[in-house]
């Protein structure tokens, strides 16, 4: 007679089947909206640059101590080993905990137990954002502002931004979509319904189909509680994933970038992860602070790290031959191809600069080889994100407390590898916006409405006062979004590629979600 399942056994199976079921659904959604791509031959790349150097980490030293702090005598040479021995062992538990995982994962084997993790930062943020200057609550944009619109246009698209309403299925404190504090999010492109993927700083990737709907509790004595949303958590990466991509060919493909210096594909219809590229060296560190992709060439990557560099990878090609530049000395924080004219991409780094490159002409030897810089614009901190509309303007957000939007939408005329004159480079709108995120906060980054139904080209970005902000790109603030059971800053936002649905994700790794 076979043993008697246990209740945490029976629990862990019916997760397993849960996640694989809401899978499924998503692919079998995604396969609506864009076609299976056709098989494509590889062809042979031009002689890529392979890094003639590698950057590794140096294996963690256990930190000296004397005898008498340790309560060792000075002659027990045996006791001493024994603590030598045990300094290394937790430095190599914790080398190990931050290695990358380079195996392909079955999500069934990966699920983060447990739907709503217990414990909070909320109180300790909300004492840290009144330390740094937010003010809770406190409106910057209000319906007076609205009304004394004179502009009927921009009245009517205020007043249309503005009827979002907070998701009312379930309050946000109840739709955690994973453990940690959220550093990135990303929307599945389709239409059919709001499905929404966050990343935390461990690694661990959430998903959450906000089309479900509330199930009472059949066996709930008291008749009137409702079930918890159904959120799927996988641990996919042993570091912060810092990016989500999804494929313009394949809806069923979606691409996570890591700290632990990884990309991975994850495959909806299969319902695994896999490995796409990662550095030659098993010790190389190279943490990766953004993706992005033309939909011109969906078998090109390009990323971008926090050590200053900038990569490019055909996905049909081996690892070793991705080609990566060095641009600068310090980290990029974000970068986004120009999706009209791949060939341009933007950066922004921790020197202060907003930068534009271009890859049509790629000049210099050895490590010194890099895509053409045509033009920079300094602040006076750091910038922290540059994102690139489908009409042309760049949006960044730096520590200077503004956000600048800069007009290129004459950049299909620029010729190759010719200077942007300086005057060019000056923004053409500048944003007050309080962006002094400090230590418990993910930093604020705008995101574009990649392909508006209306036209209008709008990004929106967190604000500390617990609030998401939404900007045309003329820098006219189009609405203010809010509502009940916020309490913590929705520092991570992004928009739906096409529908006007709003995500934001904060320190306690839930979500604000308006349609």
């Amino acid at each position: 007679m076979a043993p008697e399942m246990s209740a945490f056994e029976r629990r862990r199976l019916e997760n397993i089947a849960a996640n694989n079921a809401i899978l499924k659904d998503i692919s079998t959604t995604a396969k609506k909206i864009i076609p299976a791509p056709k098989p494509v031959t590889p062809k042979k790349a031009s002689t890529p640059r392979r890094r003639t150097e590698t950057i590794k980490r140096e294996a963690a030293i256990p930190t000296r101590r004397s005898s008498r702090v340790a309560g060792l005598d000075a002659d027990n040479e045996t006791l001493k080993r024994k603590f030598e021995v045990e300094a290394e062992a937790e430095a190599e538990k914790s080398r190990q905990k931050r290695q990358r995982v380079g195996d392909d994962l079955n999500l069934g084997d990966t699920i983060v137990e447990g739907r709503k993790w217990q414990g909070s930062m909320d109180g300790l943020l909300n004492l840290r954002g009144l330390i740094r200057g937010a003010e809770p609550g406190f409106r910057t944009f209000t319906d007076d502002d609205v009304a004394k619109t004179t502009d009927k246009d921009l009245k009517n698209l205020r007043l249309r931004m503005g009827e979002l309403k907070l998701y009312e299925k379930w309050p946000v404190p109840d739709i955690k979509l994973v453990p940690q504090r959220i550093y990135s999010m990303g929307f599945h492109p389709t239409e059919s319904k709001p499905i929404i993927f966050a990343g935390d700083k461990e690694g661990a990737m959430g998903v959450f189909d906000a089309s479900q709907e509330p199930i009472k509790a059949e066996d709930d004595e008291e008749g009137g509680e409702q079930s918890d949303p159904v959120i799927s958590a996988f641990k996919t990466h042993s570091r912060t994933i810092s990016s989500f991509l999804f494929s313009p060919t394949d809806a069923n493909s979606v691409f996570t970038a890591s700290y632990d210096s990884s990309i991975r594909k994850l495959d909806l219809d299969k319902g695994v992860s896999v490995q796409v590229w990662a550095p030659s060296e098993i010790d190389e560190d190279l943490p990766i602070s953004a993706l992005d992709m033309a939909s011109t060439e969906p078998s090109l990557i390009y990323f971008s790290t926090l050590q200053g560099s900038f990569g490019r990878y055909d996905l049909r090609m081996k690892a070793s031959d991705a080609e990566i530049w060095s641009l600068t000395d310090h980290k990029i924080g974000g970068f986004s191809l120009n999706p009209l004219h791949p060939h341009l991409f933007a950066t922004a780094s921790l020197d202060r600069t907003m930068k534009i490159w271009d890859l049509r002409k790629i000049a210099g030897k050895g490590d010194l080889r890099h895509p053409a810089l045509l033009g920079e614009h300094e602040s006076r901190l750091s910038v922290s994100h540059a994102s690139w509309s489908s009409g042309g303007q760049i949006a960044t957000s730096s520590y200077d407390d503004t956000i600048k939007i800069y007009d290129f939408s004459d950049a299909g005329s620029w010729a190759a590898g010719h200077d942007i004159p300086d005057k060019k480079m000056t923004p053409a709108h500048i944003i007050k916006h309080n962006n002094q995120t400090g230590r418990w906060v993910t930093i604020l980054k705008p995101q574009w409405q990649h392909r508006p139904r209306d036209g209008i080209q709008k990004f929106v970005i967190g604000n500390m006062n617990r609030f998401v902000d939404v900007f045309a790109a003329d820098g006219e603030q189009l609405a203010q979004l809010d509502g009940d059971g916020i309490t913590a800053v929705p520092a991570v936002a992004h928009f739906h590629p096409t529908m006007d649905w709003v995500a934001g994700g904060n320190a306690s790794g839930k979500l604000c979600l308006w349609m």
